[in-house]
């Protein structure tokens, strides 16, 4: 009897795989490549626009030498107001599920050791990450018939937590991703952190092992890592997710010196030159993909997706400064544009207008879209793409952004990105609220700060830069956007500082 019953289980199991892997045969391969810490402008590639869908190079598009994301742009569309949070956790795991920040509680970077809300930061946001329980992107597309590989950098919970090991979420294959979202070191001699003492050595990135003293580059050893397991799925004739995570272009800003020729006669800083071969680095890594993605004759059935998690990192100026993200101020942590703008690239690996993938799923080849786009999009933008479904009481934040990619306006889409940081870190508790080319920055304690006033409000078609604070001469303004702010915050039930034992939330103006 139990012989039979564990033969139809055996039987049940293969006509499941079978009719999954059908279904997932008419599906096409989605890549999400992600860049710790690149800001707007860490690129070659021109992604500031006259306003007019014109893209303006700036100095710093010159200083950076990225001919990949250049041909990836070609390819397909980019976005000059692309929003991802000020910090990494919150991106990774609003990617992952679809959510704003505000509402999946994570809102600060993890601290793989302890809860680091800061000075009066909220006790109880979500500093130990995902669990197994939550609905990921991975898990969707795997049921949806996806092969899933997660590669690099993960950083979706604290240590001997379910979040810190991707295998957990949703991923069928996970290298090199843990709790930590810092490299020990980019030096296979150095173990990638092996080799080092304290929480340098726990830093260290684990599945590499191979490569220690051969002289492979951590960028360079993710990249070989990734096109193998593309060439298992490639194998079994099986759509892949590949998730691929750069630890680069984070700190520490080890040089990769395969490409320091470039800019050893520079005036600027020896870490400022680090970090753009970083950045070069990480973009041949790119092109090595498009061109395996071409070799194996599947380019035109992959398309990619490009970001960064958070604004610059750039050693170059402090926080509020227009200088890593010249012309827009600020950088990582800030409330500034700088702060949270990132690139954002969508091509098809090869273009093909025949391709039925691609009629379904059109992307404008070299173009640029003005429209607001957000992290969390990719979660219904990827799903769509996958044609797989989610509960129907699942709330998600993010919108589609398969229209805007096709080159066209979303007219029914919602401009608005809101951005919540209850913690101190380098510009201290702080909410921000876009709409359309309107932004409203709330300082929770602006005392702190040295400001005499909770509230900035910019026009940011006429002031990129965040040069001047129009609160003062426009009172009404200031009281509407604050009120849609906090209509916001509460629908996404967001938490808020805590002082001396009291919630602390925003105060709306004087009439």
């Amino acid at each position: 009897m139990k012989s039979n019953i564990m033969r139809i289980l055996i039987l049940i199991s293969v006509i499941s795989l079978t009719i999954s892997q059908a279904i997932a045969a008419d599906k096409p391969n989605i890549v999400i490549f992600l860049v710790d810490d690149m800001g707007l402008m860490d690129t070659s590639v021109p992604f500031i626009t006259d306003g007019k869908g014109n893209p303006v190079r700036q100095p710093l598009n010159n200083w950076y030498h990225t001919p990949a994301m250049e041909r990836l742009a070609e390819k397909g569309i980019r976005f000059s107001n692309f929003y991802s949070h000020t910090v990494c956790s919150p991106t990774r795991i609003s990617i992952m599920t679809g959510k704003n920040a505000v509402r999946h509680h994570t809102t600060n970077w993890i601290n793989p050791l302890e809860n680091n809300k800061g000075k009066w930061g909220p006790p109880d946001w979500n500093w130990e990450g995902l669990t197994a329980d939550d609905l990921t992107l991975p898990s969707v597309l795997k049921k949806a018939g996806y092969h899933t590989i997660h590669i690099g950098k993960a950083h979706f919970g604290a240590e001997e937590t379910e979040g810190a090991e991707p295998l957990n979420l949703g991923f069928d294959v996970n290298v090199a991703g843990h709790a930590w979202g810092s490299p020990g070191s980019y030096y296979a001699e150095k173990g990638y952190g092996a080799e080092f003492d304290g929480n340098r050595k726990r830093r260290a990135v684990p599945d590499l092992e191979k490569y220690h003293n051969t002289g492979t580059f951590l960028t360079e050893a993710l990249t070989i890592e990734a096109k193998a397991e593309v060439d298992k799925a490639f194998k079994k004739d099986t759509p892949f997710y590949l998730y691929m995570s750069h630890y680069a272009v984070h700190a520490p800003f080890d040089t990769d010196f395969r490409f320091i020729e470039r800019y050893e006669n520079s005036d600027k800083n020896d870490r400022a030159k680090a970090f753009a071969t970083l950045i070069e680095g990480m973009d041949k890594s790119l092109g090595d993909l498009m061109d395996h993605f071409e070799n194996l004759g599947i380019a035109e059935n992959t398309l990619i997706f490009f970001l960064g998690d958070n604004g610059s990192d750039a050693p170059l100026g402090e926080a509020d400064d227009i200088a890593s993200s010249a012309p827009l101020r600020g950088k990582k942590g800030s409330k500034w544009e700088g702060g949270t703008r990132v690139p954002f690239i969508a091509a098809w690996g090869k273009d093909d207008p025949q391709n039925p993938f691609q009629k379904k799923f059109p992307v404008k080849a070299g173009a640029v879209q003005e429209q607001i786009g957000i992290c969390f999009d990719l979660f219904p933008t990827v799903l769509e793409i996958a044609e797989a479904t989610i509960p129907h009481n699942y709330v998600v934040d993010g919108q589609s952004l398969k229209k805007m990619i096709s080159g066209k306006a979303d007219k029914k889409r919602e401009n608005i990105y809101l951005s919540h940081y209850p913690h101190w870190h380098r510009s201290n508790m702080f909410t921000t609220y876009r709409e359309e080319n309107w932004k409203i920055i709330y300082h929770y304690f602006p005392e702190e700060e040295n400001l005499n006033t909770h509230y900035f409000l910019f026009d940011l078609e006429k002031d990129p830069t965040e040069s001047n604070n129009l609160s003062g001469q426009m009172p009404e303004k200031v009281k509407s956007m604050m009120q849609k702010m906090v209509n916001e915050l509460e629908a996404t039930r967001a938490l808020y500082p805590v002082k001396d034992g009291k919630e602390v939330k925003p105060r709306m103006p004087k009439s």
